[in-house]
């Protein structure tokens, strides 16, 4: 122990706080809370003190401590969550994903409510459903929402006095509240229903349809009943493919953990009124030594340390030491009371056994992947004449139409995983027309002849045969980074079969198609062709608004840009009202201008 560390560990604060262990280059590795910083800190060094393997491992390297006081222990828990998400310790559990997950928000203040997907739970008197992961959850409520209950769906000003009708209204997913078809009474009375429905009122929502067509039948409105009878048996068909076999319909979170060997996998359920709607897997194929309670109780800290919202019941497969702690934060954050529960019989705990049967079969095919990925890297290796298997692949890929609009995408796959948070995206500068030799060529001189943040791959992968490694190569060459490993990816004009070019070979290395390298390699040259195409559609459809923009004298780019961030597509904007577009500036006669150049 050095002798500043002995100093400091004297003269310790004897307040809440959390404390930041470092090593003897000041790195950050690992982080803590406490009630007690003094005494919680001075256990990690006390003789004979019984820790786990990953605990003196933990303090056999740390030389240096500093702490932050807080003013309770809630405090002191948010600190360290927020500290831990920043500087991922080594010895901390960390979350691997750091994604915003989408809600369904319902602003039932508005005259009109209409749904909309957000990454964001804000205190604005809306309505907040979620979170759904992954992504296809969220399409498919929003689908049998779409054709079950007739909501607008349009961003227009709903007022009543609109001329016609849209399609919506013609094929009955839409009442036509903008026409005055539908008062803001009825439109209401679809709102109310939706809310059962993502609140799991099931009974409530069946009764209240069941009476309202009989009631529409005894006064002889047949084709009103009809349609309530039609929306009655769409509803009890899909809530009998998707409600889970329990009774409450308490919103629920049910975390599951499951171990193979040194692997775990984290499982979490989010269950909505009954209904599983989603569920988030975590992985981390080293953590034999992290106790159960450890992993869940960093998983809860992490998750939910986002803008999120907590539901009113977490349950967990273990007892958790600062349950009452995290009972209060999560209380807090949701703005009612929230419950965290391991529950040992009964229906709660046998969705934890669903939760761990999740877990073992999602541990089970990580740890598959990750054989594959190493048995492509030894491939590869081989091929390539590496001195070690690649960790980090940077795939290129360029994109246009017709030679406009040329882009250019750059993703990362390292350590068994797309790494997105270092996708990069390019606007090709210094090429005109489709020439996407010397695109690439541009595209490689770019990531590789500028210092950034970034760590140098262990092999690049390009989109293309012997011409566009060419080009790629020649960029390299000019920015300094000829020795970095590279090749290129092609299949020959009718032919199935991949080819793989390298520097200075004529004849390619043709690929067996069930080859672990082979899925390696077309998942990262997919991924960069999927980053690329999204790029250049989403240029594309700017400029081409900007084009019909550019007609209207006092839109300029300025204006042109709020007019892209408010309403995003042209039948979006040909459709807001008057009233809308007078709100973010414009007069009475560009208005006029931009309605005909719109038309057009």
């Amino acid at each position: 122990m050095t002798e500043l560390l002995q100093s400091k560990l004297a003269h310790l604060p004897g307040s809440p706080g959390v404390y930041l262990f470092k090593n003897e280059h000041g790195d950050i590795i690992y982080i803590g809370k406490a009630a007690v910083l003094a005494d919680r800190v001075r256990s990690y060094f006390q003789k004979g003190a019984d820790h786990n393997p990953k605990t003196g491992l933990l303090v056999g390297h740390i030389t240096d401590v500093e702490t932050m006081v807080t003013r309770s222990e809630l405090e002191a828990l948010i600190l360290e969550s927020n500290l831990v998400k920043r500087h991922k310790p080594r010895f901390n559990i960390v979350l691997r994903d750091d994604k915003q997950y989408p809600y369904v928000r319902l602003p039932i203040k508005d005259d009109f409510p209409r749904l909309s997907i957000v990454r964001r739970v804000q205190k604005d008197g809306a309505l907040y459903y979620g979170p759904y992961t992954p992504a296809n959850a969220l399409r498919e409520t929003l689908k049998v929402i779409k054709h079950v209950f007739p909501l607008a769906t349009c961003t227009i000003d709903i007022d009543g006095t609109a001329d016609r009708a849209c399609i919506e209204f013609e094929i009955k997913r839409c009442m036509a509240p903008c026409t005055g078809n539908q008062s803001k009474e009825e439109y209401h009375q679809i709102v109310k229903q939706v809310r059962q429905f993502l609140e799991g009122r099931d009974l409530e929502l069946l009764d209240d349809l069941r009476a309202r067509m009989e009631a529409a039948a005894e006064r002889e409105e047949f084709e009103e009943a009809a349609r309530l009878r039609d929306r009655l048996f769409k509803i009890q068909r899909m809530l009998e493919k998707q409600r889970i076999t329990q009774t409450s319909a308490t919103d629920q979170d049910v975390i599951g953990l499951a171990r193979q060997g040194s692997a775990v996998d984290l499982q979490i359920l989010f269950v909505r009124g009954g209904l599983l709607i989603g569920r988030k897997d975590f992985f981390w194929p080293q953590s034999a030594d992290a106790p159960d309670e450890e992993l869940v109780r960093s998983a809860i800290e992490q998750f939910y340390n986002k803008d999120g919202q907590p539901p009113r019941e977490v349950l967990v497969p273990t007892e958790l030491e600062d349950a009452a702690l995290i009972q209060q934060w999560l209380s807090d954050k949701r703005g009612e009371s929230v419950r965290v529960r391991s529950p040992e019989r009964g229906a709660k705990h046998q969705l934890i056994l669903l939760a761990e049967e999740n877990a073992a079969a999602a541990v089970a095919d990580h740890l598959r992947d990750e054989e594959l990925d190493r048995q492509a890297g030894e491939e590869l290796k081989r091929w390539l004449r590496l001195e070690r298997a690649p960790r980090r692949i940077e795939g290129f890929d360029i994109s246009n139409t017709m030679g406009n609009q040329s882009v250019a995408s750059m993703v990362v796959w390292e350590d068994g995983q797309m790494k997105k948070a270092d996708y990069r995206r390019f606007k090709i500068q210094t090429v005109t027309g489709a020439n996407d030799f010397a695109s690439m060529n541009e595209v490689v001189r770019r990531r590789y002849g500028r210092e950034e943040n970034l760590v140098l791959p262990d092999l690049i992968l390009i989109d293309g045969g012997l011409g566009q490694l060419a080009a790629a190569l020649e960029g390299l060459k000019e920015v300094g980074r000829q020795g970095l490993p590279i090749l290129g990816l092609a299949k020959a004009r009718n032919d199935k079969e991949e080819r793989i070019f390298l520097a200075g070979r004529k004849n390619p290395i043709v690929l067996r198609a069930q080859s672990p390298s082979t899925h390696l390699l077309q998942r990262i040259r997919d991924e960069a062709h999927r980053f690329a195409i999204t790029f250049h559609r989403k240029l594309r459809g700017k400029s081409f608004i900007g084009s019909r923009l550019d007609q209207v004298i006092g839109i300029g780019e300025i204006r042109r840009t709020q007019l892209l961030e408010r309403f995003g597509s042209l039948d979006k904007l040909a459709s807001a009202s008057d009233e809308a577009l007078r709100e973010i500036g414009l007069n009475a006669k560009i208005i006029v201008d931009l309605r005909r150049a719109l038309a057009e």
